[in-house]
């Protein structure tokens, strides 16, 4: 076979005239005619690269898969695998099995020409589906080195890809996965009908031995091609016949299928015995051109899709399947066009019909129609005022929760289903409508088993030549859900004015009893010796006022207090635990009591108020001008800055825990001496806290400003605050700034 190209029933019989000759056995002829088939190793290559050398830079090293030098073996090999090779698919997997470890092949193409010009893939291997599809038809163009082998005769070697790529069109998706490939002529009877490709990621030329071995196996696959020639007739016992009779006859796509079983018994793909004229395959093969071919061969993708497995079920259980419908693009005189198909398979004797309907045009529209309907529930209906006949759409039953037995309502029933308050409306619209032909827009409800609906009827009247109405058509909407939701937008906005009434409300109220219970000084105080400033800014958003206060007091034996105070919370409630927690602690330090006693009473006065879990926090200053001594407690409370000789720094803190956290708290007393020209902050978290950053670094940005903007002029506390606040304040902010005067001259 690979030395005359004959086919195996040739070759067969010219080896059994030889062995008898030579007075041989069949064995020993085999083997002696397969030596004599093996590459000469030492002749040059006769036929031309596709360029003249190999692309510079592309290194040629490496592991080598060339053939081994009893090529004899090789095709041997090749020669029994080709005896069970049945269609040219078969045969580029066969062949790529034995070349892959002989010439480092990763994968084989092999075209043929086709009737109408240009070139057909026969078979493949190493490539997927899409790509082959992308091949599946070649036009007959010269930029294919396949169809310029097959058009000269001679080999084509591609080793250079750079130089390859300027006169061909390059197989592959990028072209750069294969760096070598050569396309052969299978010669049969001084002619050439098939090209076999070999494709190799492999970079460099195809050495002398290499192109030898591949002209050897084309030459051996030459008998096995030329039986592919004729197409094989399917087996059948007339059933075949008579179904393809009546496909010809029929419109549509349809096929009958005959399964192709494995050697296991399992269905691997199913053979065409008749198909209808509208039948088309994926490369344009229509009708009977299809007849004797594989399914898998025409439409390669079924095999990954749900049709496949329903195909198995209908010929195991007979029961017949029909898809869901689908959309698919359809070329319609030379445009573009979404069409509706259904797929039906059913079972006759031992195969399938299959086939493809196309749904007419009317019966989409009429479904697009239906979809328009129920999505805005509506119905449409016509009344001719002539015949007084009605003709609607099903979902007018739906609208006006009506049974369709009871049949359609005529246009002058349509007020009787109105709630009486609009029925007089809609019978002088209705009137309007039949007499006058005026259009009408009418809203209107309805009484019905799931309540009252709210409903729109929608129509125009058709004139006759004298301008007479004589037929009305419209539709009839349901509103409801739209109106529920109207009525309860309106609904919830009524309860945001309410709510924002008594929010102002309450806010004007929480203003006015703050500004009864912590009144600003609008000058500086004179305390003990010490110039006090107190600033208060409510926070910009919510309530505005809440539970932030101060107290800067001068007590009866001429020391001051100073307080500073922060209430969980804004609003009323926040207000009124302000004064009492403002009022108890000034009352029970002029009293007598320590600081920590104060603190002590105030957490248990929090713990059995009537918000048990309000917290709040506290700084309490007593000074004593003829010391100048400062006593200070806390109780979860920022601690206070010292600005003294050109530094800020914080105060050391007492222990000292929330007021109303604990039933059991801790508060300790801490003591300093106040210098001349000393400024003390005291402020609550307002100040010094922010969303974005932890309290520590507000602490820094505050004292970062007391050291830029300290004067001694009275006012400074203003730009201060001004310069370390953001713009929209989100809680309260209280300060009480302590001054320390140079000159203590008669207060000492």
């Amino acid at each position: 076979m690979a030395l005359t190209g004959c086919s195996a029933e040739a070759a067969h019989e010219e080896l059994l005239r030889r062995a008898k000759a030579a007075d041989r056995t069949l064995i020993e002829e085999c083997w002696i005619t397969l030596g004599g088939s093996a590459p000469d190793r030492t002749a040059s290559a006769p036929d031309l690269p596709a360029s003249s050398s190999a692309a510079p830079g592309i290194p040629l090293s490496g592991p080598s898969r060339e053939p081994a030098d009893d090529g004899s073996t090789a095709l041997g090999r090749l020669g029994r695998a080709l005896v069970g090779v049945r269609t040219p698919q078969e045969l580029a997997g066969c062949l790529l099995e034995h070349l892959a470890d002989t010439v480092a092949a990763d994968a084989v193409l092999i075209f043929g020409r086709h009737p109408a010009g240009g070139l057909e893939l026969l078979g493949h291997g190493g490539i997927d589906a899409q790509l082959a599809a992308q091949w599946r038809q070649v036009p007959p163009v010269t930029a294919i080195a396949a169809f310029d082998a097959l058009r000269t005769g001679r080999a084509r070697w591609l080793e250079d890809p750079a130089e390859d790529r300027k006169r061909y069109l390059l197989i592959g998706d990028p072209p750069e996965r294969w760096l070598s490939r050569a396309w052969l002529p299978v010669v049969t009877d001084d002619d050439a009908e098939v090209a076999i490709g070999v494709l190799r990621t492999r970079p460099g030329p195809f050495t002398a031995p290499t192109r030898e071995h591949l002209r050897a196996v084309v030459r051996l696959c030459a008998g096995r091609l030329r039986a592919f020639d004729a197409r094989p007739e399917p087996v059948t016992d007339g059933s075949a016949d008579a179904v393809q009779a009546v496909l010809d006859a029929l419109p549509g796509a349809a096929m009958f299928l005959t399964p192709v079983r494995a050697p296991s018994g399992e269905i691997e793909d199913y053979r065409i015995g008749a198909a209808t004229p509208e039948a088309i395959d994926v490369v344009g093969r229509t009708g009977r051109e299809l007849v004797g071919l594989r399914i898998l061969e025409c439409w390669p993708p079924i095999a990954d899709e749900t049709l496949w497995q329903r195909c198995l079920d209908v010929l195991g259980a007979g029961k017949p399947y029909e898809a869901e419908p689908f959309a698919q693009a359809d070329v319609v005189a030379g445009s573009a066009e979404l069409s509706t198909y259904t797929v039906r398979v059913a079972r006759l004797n031992d195969g399938l019909v299959i086939s493809w309907i196309r749904h007419d045009p009317s019966d989409r529209q009429e479904q697009r129609l239906a979809d328009v309907q129920r999505l805005g529930n509506l119905g449409w209906t016509n009344w001719n005022l002539i015949t007084d006949e009605v003709s609607c759409s099903a979902q007018i039953f739906t609208v006006l929760d009506r049974e369709p037995a009871h049949g359609p309502v005529r246009l002058t029933e349509l007020p009787a289903l109105a709630v009486p308050e609009d029925a007089p409306g809609l019978t002088r619209a209705i009137g309007s409508l039949a007499h006058e032909g005026r259009p009408v827009d009418v809203p209107f409800r309805v009484r019905t088993a799931r309540g009252v609906r709210h409903l729109r009827v929608v129509a125009e009247a058709v004139a006759d030549l004298h301008g007479t109405p004589v037929e009305v058509h419209g539709f009839v909407q349901d509103l409801t859900a739209q109106r529920n939701a109207e009525l309860a937008l309106v609904a919830s906005e009524r309860a945001v004015l309410t709510q924002h009434g008594a929010l102002q409300a309450e806010r004007a109220l929480a203003a006015r009893l703050q500004h009864a219970l912590l009144p600003l000084p609008d000058k500086p105080l004179r305390l003990a010796g010490l110039r006090v400033e107190v600033a208060y800014l409510p926070a910009q958003s919510g309530i505005h006022v809440g539970g932030d206060w101060y107290s800067a007091i001068e007590l009866p034996d001429g020391s001051a207090l100073f307080v500073v105070g922060d209430v969980a919370g804004h609003g009323i409630d926040a207000v009124a635990t302000m004064a009492q927690l403002r009022f108890t602690a000034k009352g029970m330090v002029i009293t007598g009591s320590s600081l920590t006693g104060a603190l002590a009473r105030l957490n248990t006065l929090l713990l059995h108020s009537r918000d048990p879990h309000g917290t709040a926090t506290m700084v309490l200053a007593h000074y004593w001008p003829d010391e100048r001594r400062l006593v200070w407690a806390q109780a979860g409370h920022p601690p206070p800055l010292l600005l003294r000789d050109g530094g800020v720094r914080q105060l050391g803190r007492p222990r000292g825990m929330l007021l109303g956290a604990s039933n059991t708290p801790v508060f300790e007393e801490l003591e300093f001496r106040l210098e001349p020209g000393d400024r003390l902050l005291l402020y609550t978290d307002g100040l010094v806290e922010r969303p974005s950053e932890g309290i520590d670094h507000g602490i820094e940005r505050v004292a970062r400003g007391l050291l830029a903007r300290h004067t001694d002029e009275p006012g400074s506390l203003g730009p201060l605050l001004a310069a370390v606040l953001e713009e929209e304040r989100r809680d309260d902010v209280c300060v009480v700034d302590v001054r320390v005067p140079e000159d203590l001259t008669g207060t000492v």
